[in-house]
């Protein structure tokens, strides 16, 4: 319970107040709660993260697609490393994957290899500092 009220102070501490988005993450060991801004147009999940230099260590991008697709994500012109939790319909994790900023052309392009419906971006490393695996659920509230 500590670590949720921690996380979530921090979350409103780096939004400047109390409003927002928020990404609930269910764990083995307790919920984790995220700040998160949510990209749920094209044009706002393909500018993504791009161009921005840092992140809050508890904040993140959720990506929401009308349907199960199997779009990848890429690096081109993002410059932070981040970690991306790919979940299905049902919000359960499919797949948890780190990826590395892409100055050039080609950028690797990353994807969970199945259908899912939704992903959130978040600092590199903080899925596995929350203890966050496959297999977890996620819910965004607005």
């Amino acid at each position: 319970m500590r670590r949720v009220l921690l996380v979530t102070l921090l979350a409103v501490a780096s939004c400047g107040g109390s409003g927002g988005s928020k990404a609930i993450i269910e764990t083995a060991s307790g919920d984790v709660v995220v700040h998160v801004e949510i990209a749920d147009s094209s044009a706002e999940r393909a500018r993504g993260l791009m161009g921005r230099t840092e992140l809050p260590s508890e904040s993140g991008m959720v990506f929401v697609f009308p349907q199960d697709t199997h779009a990848g994500f890429w690096m081109k012109d993002t410059l932070i490393p981040l970690s991306i939790a790919f979940y299905d319909r049902t919000g359960r994790i499919v797949k948890l994957l780190d990826m590395t900023p892409c100055k050039q052309d080609p950028c690797r392009v990353y994807g969970p290899g199945v259908a899912f419906r939704g992903a959130l971006e978040v600092p590199r490393g903080a899925f596995t500092r929350w203890g966050v695996r496959d297999g977890d659920i996620l819910r965004v509230e607005r």
